[in-house]
């Protein structure tokens, strides 16, 4: 399947009132949803859709409690944009894979300690 750079591309335009901008979130947060079983397959991402879904649910909680009409669109602009560069492929894996701390290679335990602890676990 070919794909062409706008395909996913939106508009950038300012909510009029909070109910145009809980409209667009609400759209935004489905879009995501359902791209992630594309995500999985396109990244080749080692966790269950569930798990994918899960995250993009955090990110969106994170942002819950924005009382500023500006900010909102602000953060809706960054969600299209995101939304574009991983559905066109423009991100590698690394890239995606850094959303998910905890199951990134062992989190923050990627490295060892100190010298002996990764001598006696035979890393390099």
């Amino acid at each position: 399947m070919a794909i062409t750079p706008t395909q996913f591309a939106k508009k950038t335009t300012q909510s009029a009132n909070w109910g145009d901008a809980k409209r667009r979130v609400i759209s935004s947060y489905r879009e995501w949803m359902r791209a992630a079983p594309e995500m999985q397959t396109m990244y080749n991402l080692p966790m269950p859709i569930s798990t994918i879904r899960t995250r993009i649910r955090q990110e969106f909680e994170r942002h819950r409690y924005v009382n500023k009409l500006p900010v909102a669109d602000v953060l809706l602009f960054k969600s299209h944009a995101e939304y574009q560069e991983m559905m066109n492929f423009w991100k590698q894996t690394t890239h995606v894979m850094s959303y998910f701390k905890e199951e990134n290679f062992r989190g923050d335990k990627r490295l060892p300690s100190d010298f002996m602890s990764g001598f006696l676990e035979g890393r390099n």
